[in-house]
């Protein structure tokens, strides 16, 4: 307001900027900004945020616009972007610090597990895995009854009949219900009868999984609530806008980052006198195959000695990984830990074979022993980085690791390419999972 007005601004500036913040409170509430649910979540959260700047934005403009009071364009178009802008800040920050504080156990909500023992156990593992979350399982109630004491650690504390009782024992402040034949539409209405007395949040997971929300609707049919869920968008203009958005990007970081490739590629060449470049056959998509290029990380003979290294692998599935192999060279490891041994990769990207984001890019004989499932990872193009890749890269299990690629295929969009994109920078910065 000094900016535009120095230091004499009229009375209805002073009024309308005294007003503003409580007037930005008041539209986080609308908007659902301070909901317990949504705090800390990152996406859902901001994009909270952002509706409720825009709608502030439009609301004073017409009401300005309504009272026929000549309101500053500069005013609203500076003042109400930097309040946006420093409130993301400051969520973001919060955020980092809350999940600071839930990796140590901290500002945990607790959590009863209804269901089958082997999805109540799925659902322990993610959630202990991804504590960032804030959710911990303290007790489960089996579908059949408790036919065991515990299950992943947990206390089976009795059956699908003893939720509400169970959640008021321990304090729970959220009842997550699996999919089971045994929790019906009749059984699972009197279940959220009874944690309405007590305040208890009720979380349903579908029988559909890895869907994310954008793709899915509630469409109430004859009574009955269906979730109709929208085909994955593969092909057509986002595509079109994605294969560009790559194409752009890699040329530009290509001709930022040549004078460190430069270096990367000497110093390869230097360190034993063998090719700075590694070619290798990939499978792109729709099962395509292309020469892929990185910077060699190993001695000139790796592919050779691999038979000899094959009963030492450290991966459970159809991958090949060695947390110490002895093909590895000192400048290749470095690289790889830094991840920096890819970025030839964006000669890749370039000619259209790879994207930026997308599944990891397999080799014939790997995706030859793909099951049915598996084959979905190469129905878009293979990208330089993914979800798996910032989600715990090679310390990840094959299983892991495919369920992430086949969450990506389902659920790709342009938003979810750039929140990959910042996280890999993380990653990569930290160097964990890569060897």
């Amino acid at each position: 307001m000094l900016l535009r007005f120095g230091v004499h601004p009229t009375l209805k500036y002073v009024l309308l900027s005294s007003l503003l913040p409580v007037a930005w409170v008041l539209m986080l509430l609308v908007f659902g900004g301070y909901e317990a649910r949504f705090i800390g979540t990152g996406s859902d959260e901001f994009r909270k945020v952002l509706n409720a700047g825009w709608s502030l934005t439009a609301g004073v403009a017409l009401i300005s616009y309504a009272l026929n009071s000549e309101l500053s364009r500069v005013y609203l178009l500076i003042l109400m972007p930097v309040t946006v802008l420093l409130d993301l800040i400051v969520r973001y920050r919060l955020r980092k610090r809350l999940h600071w504080a839930r990796s140590v156990g901290q500002c945990m909500s607790t959590v009863v597990a209804v269901g089958h023992r082997a999805a109540v156990a799925d659902l322990i593992n993610e959630l202990r895995r991804y504590q960032y979350h804030g959710l911990e399982v303290v007790a489960a109630c089996l579908a059949g009854g408790p036919e065991a004491s515990e299950v992943a650690g947990v206390p089976v504390v009795g059956g699908l009949d003893d939720t509400a009782e169970v959640v008021r024992r321990c304090g729970a402040h959220t009842v997550a219900v699996l999919p089971s034949p045994e929790m019906d539409g009749v059984r699972l209405r009197q279940l959220a009868w009874e944690l309405e007395k007590t305040g208890t949040d009720l979380c349903v997971a579908p029988s559909l999984l890895d869907v994310a929300g954008p793709r899915t609707t509630v469409r109430p049919v004859a009574g009955l609530t269906l979730l109709h869920v929208d085909h994955p968008q593969l092909s057509g203009g986002r595509q079109v806008m994605k294969d560009l958005v790559d194409r752009v990007a890699a040329a530009v970081t290509l001709l930022l980052l040549s004078p460190l490739m430069l270096v990367i590629a000497v110093s390869v060449r230097l360190s034993d006198h063998g090719p700075a470049l590694f070619k290798q056959t990939r499978v792109g998509k729709n099962g395509r195959s292309f020469k892929i290029y990185k910077f060699r990380t190993m001695v000139v003979d790796a592919e050779q000695r691999l038979a000899e290294l094959r009963e030492k692998n450290e991966f459970d599935g159809i991958l090949f990984k060695m947390r110490r192999d002895p093909r590895v060279t000192p400048i290749g490891a470095r690289l790889r830990k830094w991840s920096l041994d890819e970025l030839p990769q964006l000669f890749n990207v370039l000619a259209g074979e790879m994207s930026l984001v997308g599944p990891r890019p397999p080799l014939p004989d790997e995706a030859a022993l793909y099951a049915d499932h598996v084959r979905r990872r190469l129905v878009v193009k293979p990208g330089l980085t993914g979800l798996w890749q910032v989600s715990g890269r090679s310390d990840l299990t094959w299983d892991e690791s495919v369920r992430l690629d086949l969450r990506y295929v389902e659920n790709w969009s342009l938003a979810l390419d750039l929140q990959i994109l910042w996280k890999t920078v993380g990653v990569m910065l930290r160097g964990r999972g890569a060897y």
